[in-house]
């Protein structure tokens, strides 16, 4: 006689497969990867106001069309490559989402310039390591902390735009700067 499977438990949010392959092989891994570190700044900017899910479909559009989050590259887009964008029906046609990946990456080249390294500079925030909480429920989870709001108010002084302290602390929690998954969720103890 064989036991049933052991059902996998994940954090409530976790339902749908983009939003669980999501959940189980990225949120709350700790990133040191500057490349990475530029793409989740630029897409919790996109997301305001959105759902995550409707990011994470256009992810990979977003990768296109934003030479796979190439600093260097997009530092130098010109309007042209601006106007163009804003016709990319795959992306967020925001403009001022638009230009602001424009501008982070020109701020993002800076820090890196300063500090050696974005990750160098963004990790300071929680003291090189990640923070781990022992949330029960969605319900405990904070939309910002004081690490998020320090994190914004730099940020915004060093040219950083989309970047309140909501969005730090949504990038802090998928860059694994703080693992805010459930105590019940099997990446716990994991990620």
């Amino acid at each position: 006689m064989t036991s049933p499977a052991k059902k996998i438990v994940r954090c409530d949010w976790a339902k749908n497969d983009l939003a669980i392959q999501y959940h189980d092989r990225e949120w709350g891994v700790p990133c040191h990867d500057d490349r990475v570190l530029f793409e989740f700044l630029v897409l919790e900017g996109a997301q305001a106001g959105l759902s995550w899910e409707t990011i994470l479909k256009k992810r990979e559009n977003y990768r296109a069309a934003f030479d796979g989050f190439d600093v260097q590259k997009i530092a130098h887009y010109n309007q042209r490559r601006l106007d163009s964008l804003m016709r990319n029906e795959g992306i967020v046609r925001n403009r001022l989402k638009i230009v602001s990946v424009v501008k982070n990456a020109k701020a993002f080249l800076e820090v890196q310039t300063e500090f050696g390294s974005f990750n160098r500079y963004i990790w300071q925030f929680v003291g090189g390591k990640p923070r781990r909480n022992g949330w029960k429920s969605l319900s405990q989870l904070p939309s910002q902390t004081a690490e998020s709001d320090a994190m914004s108010k730099d940020l915004k002084k060093r040219g950083f735009t989309f970047v309140g302290s909501t969005i730090c602390y949504a990038f802090m929690q998928a860059v694994g700067m703080v693992n805010d998954h459930m105590v019940t969720c099997f990446r716990y103890g994991k990620a």
